[in-house]
């Protein structure tokens, strides 16, 4: 059996403004070695749980275990063995790339040289090794995209965790970044992965959540996730089938 990195327990959360809860008694597991995918329609609860993994937020009730440490008493410790991609970009625009990235390398403690061989092999595995002097500003959607997952990745973390980590890239960047997602997969890396593009999350993803209304309604791998539901020929059909086709803004 696998060890799980991620446990939650009865976790719930509402905002202030808020009539009912963000998250509602969510338990969850997630196994090491994992493509953990977290899906759910607009407002299902997916950016708070994560927020409270990271332990930049604190639930109202409920316990959170990241790799086996309580993230309500340990969190500055935890954060700095976890990857955070956010779907906003996370960089500085009148940086170059090498510039943001030396930034978080020494952000996240490494020592320079190590800094410097991190860089030079992530930028090659994404195709930036020719834009490491060019200021952020002047990159496209993808390249500032790829140059967020790489900040996430520098400090060789142990759990990545990506909020919509392929929005508004071309084919080519959505293709490089799912292939190496995989590859991270296969050299132990645990990946939640948030998106709302469901064939990404049925190419990549080995288990699979839905939240909706701050509620888990369906969990397991992913094989057993479509096993369930036979009569759906795809994810997006299950999810459909779970969550209703009404419009969540």
């Amino acid at each position: 059996m696998s060890t799980r990195v991620v446990h939650l327990e009865h976790l719930t959360k509402q905002y202030i403004q808020s009539s009912k809860p963000a998250v509602t008694s969510l338990t969850l597991e997630i196994p090491e070695g994992s493509v953990f995918g977290l899906l759910g329609p607009n407002g299902a609860g997916k950016s708070t749980t994560v927020m409270i993994l990271c332990g930049l937020m604190r639930p109202d009730a409920g316990a959170v275990s990241v790799m086996g440490e309580d993230m309500l008493q340990k969190g500055a410790l935890l954060r700095k063995k976890i990857g955070v991609a956010p779907q906003e970009i996370a960089l500085f625009p009148s940086l170059t790339a090498y510039e943001n990235l030396f930034y978080f390398g020494r952000m996240y403690g490494l020592p320079s040289e190590l800094i410097r061989s991190q860089i030079e092999k992530y930028l090659h595995v994404f195709g930036l090794s020719e834009k490491a002097k060019k200021h952020v500003h002047t990159f496209s959607g993808g390249m500032k995209r790829r140059l967020n997952l790489i900040a996430a990745l520098l400090h060789q973390p142990k759990l990545v965790i990506l909020d919509e980590p392929t929005a508004g890239v071309d084919v080519q960047s959505r293709n490089l970044i799912l292939d190496f997602l995989v590859d991270l997969k296969t050299q132990g890396t645990t990946i939640i992965y948030s998106s709302h593009v469901l064939e990404e999350a049925e190419r990549i993803c080995s288990h699979l959540s839905i939240l909706d209304e701050g509620r888990l309604i369906t969990t397991g791998t992913r094989a057993s996730v479509m096993d369930a539901h036979p009569e759906c020929r795809n994810l997006e059909q299950i999810f459909l089938k779970l969550t209703g086709k009404n419009i969540r803004d």
